[in-house]
């Protein structure tokens, strides 16, 4: 892996929360491939295709007031032509409305696999799963597609039970 494909793949991944919390869907072009797989437990929803979570994610995005959604601890294996990344995120979603409280903030992780395409590094399959959540459930409110859940995650389990595309990918090695 050269340190070139690392620092692109780490790009790609931050530049989905700032395309996110800065509203610039267009910019998931530079995230995701037109085939993108997208399962996100904390919405309680999957996508396929790119034209249809860009959709989905602005339409329950523009009924927030604010959000931040903060990428760390990205881990990433190359080989060839597709790659494994493995990040945390958190998520500050704010909804002034919201009965209980404005906030809801959650913590959790991200599961990519990535191919090479001819204009970058693109996610083709992503999972998020959620690890804990505090504030009002409230905030993140059921729209279309999107059923809110609070159902938290332990990696451990989801490794022991073969689930980590990241971790089966170092463990090939």
């Amino acid at each position: 892996m050269s340190d070139h494909d690392k620092a692109a793949i780490i790009e790609v991944l931050n530049l989905y929360g700032f395309a996110l919390d800065a509203h610039q869907w267009d910019l998931f072009d530079r995230v995701f491939t037109d085939d993108v797989t997208a399962e996100f437990g904390p919405a309680g929803a999957a996508w396929s295709g790119l034209a249809n979570f860009k959709r989905s994610f602005g339409e329950f995005h523009n009924r927030l007031d604010n959000h931040q959604h903060t990428m760390m601890g990205q881990l990433v294996h190359v080989d060839g032509d597709k790659a494994n990344a493995f990040s945390y995120g958190n998520w500050l979603l704010v909804r002034d409305a919201a009965i209980g409280g404005s906030t809801w903030t959650g913590t959790g992780w991200y599961d990519d696999e990535l191919v090479r395409t001819e204009h970058g590094w693109r996610i083709q399959r992503r999972v998020c799963k959620l690890v804990s959540w505090t504030g009002n459930p409230a905030v993140p409110e059921p729209d279309h597609e999107h059923h809110p859940d609070m159902q938290t995650n332990v990696l451990r389990q989801h490794s022991d039970e073969g689930k980590i595309g990241y971790l089966k990918a170092i463990e090939a090695l």
